[in-house]
């Protein structure tokens, strides 16, 4: 059975309400198709789908999900339940993890574990999360120069495993500093009699512990590199970063391109609920207004020169602007949201439905802001309701076209990403104008 069939038949199970079957199909599933499942789930589904999980999957699970889904998921535990997932962690990715939970969840987290783990991940929570020391693992092997490869290869064998990702091993000092790197490929190959120093590479570059994230994604784009040393301002060795975290990185650059034009934060969940999601929008909607009223001002000074249709005029770059960039704000959720294969036929309603009641909560507290600036502006009450309804139409239609656009692109073979933008500007534009002169005339004929 196909990955799709899989999904398709528990979305099936779980719209029928046929728990047994649900839990059944949801763990024949790889933890990556549950994390993909729990993502593209409205909070009440999640909810279900988590408690229906086999305790076993769950750590694997946690790791795969992404950050906001993450923390959804964290919240809805007690500490001892936290300690005892990341058990089988990466000291990088427990050290993410509790940098996101309250204080006093990470203190009784750490207190949980072992003393040797606890210091591992404290080491890591000194240093800023988007530095190269925040992404960097301390699971490395060292060796010195002086040993023979028959030496390496039997200290090898007494691990009952390496480190995921482990391309080189780092050649230190008695000091801890690093002087070189030994490459699998070398060890693997080279005569066994042969000392370390003859097969390591002293000239490897390393990255300090304070360079940003984003630099140390660049480094490993220009060197293709799977894992690369860090080091702190004498060179000692302090671990290693992975391709792995360095593509979280990419991704979490590229969401917040993505997002930031919407001023949207990168990690929000494509289901996050009404609380979270209405101030995050509002705020971005606020300065939008003062951008707005800015441009109206300027054509405001010469209203002493014009009658009541001209300041219909002032006003109606104000309805246009404010359903354009709700519009925007729904349609970049929306597209990112397709991009990641969260959005599917059994939770485009629910995703619909949120959308038309943050248009019409926004609607309403911007239609009595801007109603207001209007009354006290021009001294007329009748216009001042006339903006106000503009605005709560406006709103709610640019959320259902910020919804439903992407969905009828895609069907007909255009990119939303490419033509969703003009499409949207186009639709709020002409029924912001049309919704408020349309009430104008009727108000003042």
């Amino acid at each position: 059975m196909t990955e799709k069939t899989h999904l398709e038949g528990l979305s099936l199970a779980l719209d029928s309400g046929a728990i047994h079957q649900v839990r059944s199909l949801l763990n024949s599933l790889s933890a990556s198709e549950i994390a993909q499942v729990l993502e593209s789930s409205p909070p009440n589904e999640r909810n279900v789908l988590w408690e229906l999980l086999d305790s076993d999957l769950e750590s694997d699970v946690l790791q795969r999900l992404s950050e906001d889904v993450r923390n959804y998921i964290l919240n809805l535990m007690d500490s001892s339940e936290v300690a005892a997932l990341t058990e089988i962690w990466d000291v990088d990715d427990i050290a993410d993890i509790l940098q996101q939970l309250p204080d006093r969840v990470t203190k009784e987290v750490l207190d949980l574990m072992t003393q040797q783990d606890r210091l591992r991940v404290e080491s890591l929570l000194t240093y800023d999360e988007e530095s190269a020391g925040g992404l960097m693992n301390t699971d490395t092997i060292t060796v010195r120069a002086d040993i023979s490869i028959d030496v390496v290869l039997r200290y090898l064998r007494r691990h009952e495993k390496i480190p995921r990702m482990t391309d080189s091993l780092y050649v230190v000092n008695r000091d801890d500093l690093l002087i070189g790197e030994l490459p699998i490929r070398h060890i693997l190959t080279a005569d066994p009699t042969q000392p370390v120093y003859k097969l390591m590479n002293a000239d490897a570059e390393v990255i300090p512990a304070d360079m940003s994230d984003t630099e140390v994604a660049n480094l490993f784009e220009r060197n293709d590199w799977i894992s690369a040393p860090v080091v702190d301002e004498e060179r000692h060795l302090l671990g290693r970063i992975t391709i792995d975290d360095v593509v979280d990185v990419i991704r979490d650059d590229a969401d917040h391109s993505l997002m930031g034009l919407a001023g949207l934060g990168e990690d929000d969940d494509t289901f996050l609920s009404l609380r979270k999601s209405t101030p995050r929008r509002m705020l971005w909607l606020g300065v939008n207004l003062l951008t707005a009223l800015a441009a109206s001002a300027v054509i405001g000074q010469f209203q002493a020169t014009l009658d009541k249709v001209i300041a219909l005029a002032v006003l109606m770059p104000i309805v246009a602007s404010m359903g354009g960039v709700a519009g925007t704000q729904t349609l970049t959720v929306v597209i990112r949201g397709m991009a990641l294969g969260h959005i599917r036929k059994n939770n485009m309603k629910w995703l619909l439905n949120r959308e038309l009641i943050l248009g019409a909560i926004n609607g309403m507290f911007w239609a009595v802001a801007v109603g207001l600036i209007a009354g006290l502006w021009f001294q007329d009450l009748t216009l001042s309701a006339i903006i106000a309804a503009a605005m709560i139409i406006n709103l709610i239609a640019a959320a259902a076209a910020g919804v439903l656009l992407p969905v009828i692109l895609r069907k007909m073979n255009i990119d939303p990403a490419l033509a969703g933008g003009v499409a949207l500007t186009t639709i709020t534009d002409v029924i912001g104008f049309l919704s408020f002169l349309g009430f104008a005339t009727l108000a003042y004929a």
